[in-house]
Parts: structure tokens; sequence; C-alpha cells
């Protein structure tokens, strides 16, 4: 297979060795670029985000100054665009988007209530970011280094870059409540820390997506280390979302059939979308209560945090440029969250980005290994 090799299943591999050498010893955590140790952070145990966590932020005026145009790589919004259209006359939003940033999920209370990002704030974050990764990546250094600390995760050869914040200059893609971070309920962050605390007791106590079964809904879109894309696909009828990361499709019907019975329970819960004008709106209900909101390398604390029976997402899909794709995200679960809440994710459209197989089953051995390892060390005398 030499170089044509789906990266997941090397990083699977290199998974399973770190779990080896950390002995997952049950709150074990991935340490950032930025040298911070969280229990809650990493969907797989002991990985590393890349370009350090953008919560080493740049100096500067702590205004709240609006976005007044792109300070990366990404497109911004045009003005009155109006998308093409398909052949049956919808806004055409297909094709193959990407969510790679540097802006973390949940505003960086450091920030406080600033919103956004001046430009020139904005640029500096960038820069460290970039800086960051590329001194931790060079030859000896702490990401290359022969004989290192496994607990380091991956090297920048496994990752998608992510060299820049969201066009929006958006300090975090929770957008509401205004504080930028998730208004979780108390027994829900317990939970939460109880299953990473416990991950290794048993594959119940795992992320479904640590036992490649789905990163679900709204997850499977946030941004990861690597897998970056996501393919929509159009055609009469239908929305089809296939992330990358897991290989999963997403079928969204658009006419108007009723949900199905609500004893029917799914992970990625049931779809049923709608155009309102230029906007695809998709309404998703009927999880199984099983899942975890976000199980993603850069979840934060929000990691482990788990998806209510009576959770309810509307997700808002606008084409805004040629080359943008604004998602915006309510969800609504008054078993897990005190409120609602919203996160807004520009997407960039990048047709010669190649979606890799994700070459992962429930069962693969990454599981077995923590579950094996960690008995391994239970029946080690106490030193």
């Amino acid at each position: 297979m030499g170089s044509l090799m789906p990266r997941y299943q090397l990083c699977r591999v290199a998974a399973t060795l770190l779990v080896l050498t950390l002995g997952v010893a049950g709150s074990a955590g991935a340490q950032t670029a930025g040298g911070s140790i969280e229990a809650q952070t990493g969907g797989e145990v002991g990985t590393q985000a890349p370009g350090g966590s953008v919560e080493a932020q740049a100096g500067g005026e702590v205004g709240t100054q609006g976005p007044v145009g792109s300070a990366g790589a990404q497109a911004a919004a045009e003005p009155g665009y109006r998308a093409p259209r398909t052949p049956d006359g919808q806004p055409d939003i297909s094709g193959i988007w990407t969510n790679d940033t540097l802006t973390p999920l949940e505003r960086p209370r450091e920030l406080g209530d600033k919103a956004f990002y001046t430009a020139e704030e904005a640029a500096a974050v960038e820069r460290r970011g970039t800086g960051m990764r590329d001194r931790d990546n060079a030859p000896g250094r702490r990401q290359t280094a022969a004989g290192g600390s496994l607990d380091r995760g991956y090297n920048f050869f496994w990752f998608d870059p992510r060299d820049h914040i969201v066009p929006t200059r958006r300090t975090s893609m929770v957008s509401d409540p205004a504080g930028g971070r998730v208004p979780t309920r108390p027994a829900a962050e317990e939970r939460a820390a109880w299953l990473v605390a416990n991950r290794s007791a048993s594959y119940l106590n795992m992320s479904p997506y640590s036992r490649c079964i789905t990163r679900g809904v709204p997850g499977s879109m946030l941004p990861n280390s690597y897998n970056t894309g996501n393919h929509i696909f159009q055609v009469p009828g239908y929305v089809i979302i296939v992330y990358e990361m897991v290989r999963e499709p997403r079928i969204i019907p658009l006419d108007g059939r009723p949900h199905i019975d609500p004893r029917i329970r799914q992970w990625m819960g049931d779809a049923r979308g709608r155009w309102d004008g230029e906007t695809l709106v998709v309404e998703t209900t009927r999880f199984t209560g099983k899942g975890w909101i976000t199980p993603n390398q850069n979840a934060g604390r929000m990691h482990g945090v788990p998806v209510g029976s009576s959770l309810k997402l509307v997700e808002r899909f606008t084409r805004v440029a040629e080359d943008a794709l604004d998602w915006q995200v309510r969800v609504e679960d008054p078993e897990v969250y005190t409120e609602p809440w919203t996160l807004e994710l520009p997407l960039e459209r990048d047709m010669s980005y190649t979606l890799y197989e994700y070459a992962c089953h429930e069962g693969n051995r990454a599981v077995s290994n923590i579950l094996g390892n960690a008995r391994v060390l239970e029946r080690r005398p106490e030193r």
C-alpha cells in the first residue's frame, strides 16, 4: 500500500503504542503543544492538537471590535452573494468543505467577554500557532526526537494544516451565550469527568469515536487534527454529508416526511431538512443518549459531555461565497445544559482535498490493547 496507506491506519497503530506507553491509568490526559495537561482533552487517548493551543493568546488591545475581513486563509463571506443552483433549482452547497482552524470550541477564560479579535490580534495568534507547530516539529525537537515520551502525541506528519482562525475572527466557535462557553449542568460535567477518568475500565466508558463507531452530531463536523474533509452531495429530495473522519454518511431527506417513531433511537439522530431561501435548515432528534456531544481532540472540557435522549439540533448551512459555507448549530438538551447554545463554524471549499479511507472498525486493536494494558497495570504490585 506504501504511501497510499490511509493515514488513519497509521494513526491507529501510533495510538496503540501511545496507550501502551502511558498505561492509560484512567485520568491521563492529552498534552497540548502549549504545555498544559487537561484530563478531558483528546478523543484518541493522549493525542496532541497541532500548532499549540489557541489559548496562548496574543497580547494587545482587549476590545470587542467585530470582524472587518479574513485574517487567515479561509474564504470570507461576500456581501450579496447568491449561490449557484442545482438542476432542481436549490442553492448549490455541494463539494468538499474543510473545517481545520485554530479557533477553539469555547472561548478561553482569560479573554472574558471579548467575542472577536482585531485583525492585528488574529494575525498574532496565527503566527504564534504556526511558530509553535514549526518549532515542535523541527528535527530533534519534542515532536520528533528519538526516544522521547510518546505522551507528546503525533507530529505534523499526521496533521492537516491548522494555520488560521475562522475568517470572522471569533474567539470561539460558541457564539451564544455571549460568554462563548457552553452552559453545561454540573451533573453533566461530573459525568464527563467520571467517563474520562474511567475510560480504561470498560469499553462502555470510552467515547464512541475511540471505538470507531461515530463522532455523532455535531461532533462529526467539528475540526480534528486530521481527516478534516466533509463531502456534501445533493440529489433531488436529499442532501448527503460524508464525513471523512469515521467515514460516516449522513442522509438528510428534504421531502417533508415526519420523524421516525420516537421509540427508535440512533447514534446520529434522525435528520429532516428543508430550504429556507438560501439556507438549508436541518432538524435532528431521536438520539440514542449513548454518545458524547463532541469526542474530538480539541474539545477541551466538553470531552465526555454526554448526549441526552432529548437532544435537539437545528443546523443552518448557508453558502456565503464561492468557497465559503456558514454552518451554525443550535443545541437544545435540558438534561445536559441550563439553556440552549449555538456554535458557528465557517467551512472552506477545497475540491483539491483528498478524502482518505477511514480504516477503522468497532472492536479495533486500540480498544483491546487499552483494556488489556489497564488490566496488566491493575495486577502490578504497588511500588
